[in-house]
């Protein structure tokens, strides 16, 4: 899965978010299926060259997300029902393109942690959109 990661250690984001990032990437298209096993935070953080707490705080950030599931000597696999899949679900229905279906996840996940409800997600995403529609 390392090979499938990058990061940019030059880019202003920092590297715990572009880990983060790129793992809930690989969950939403599919190329993490759930229960796969991600890397253990020391092997991941070796291969990328990067401190073992930065791979913690992606892990540990993914996980109040519900993309993966931590467990003492069991590792962490991704979850068996992450976050995106209702919306890639809905996607399959729907023709949305792809890239505003992942800006809607990435505000859903980021609202989430801000502690907004869904419903108070919709609320801001409407009055958001109302105002750049005029």
């Amino acid at each position: 899965m390392s090979a499938e990661i990058v990061l940019d250690l030059s880019s202003p984001v920092p590297p715990f978010e572009q880990l983060r990032a790129r793992i809930s990437a690989l969950v939403d298209d599919g190329s993490l299926t759930p229960g796969s096993r991600l890397p253990s935070v020391r092997a991941l953080a070796a291969d990328l060259g990067i401190a073992v707490g930065t791979v913690a705080r992606a892990y540990r950030e993914l996980e109040a997300a519900g993309y993966v599931v931590s467990r003492r000597r069991h590792g962490t696999t991704v979850a068996e029902s992450p976050p995106g899949q209702d919306v890639r679900e809905a996607q399959t229905r729907r023709d949305w393109p792809a890239d505003v279906v992942q800006a809607a996840e990435d505000l859903a996940r980021r609202a989430r942690a801000a502690g907004f409800s869904p419903e108070e997600t919709v609320d801001l995403l409407t009055g958001v959109a109302r105002r750049m529609h005029g």
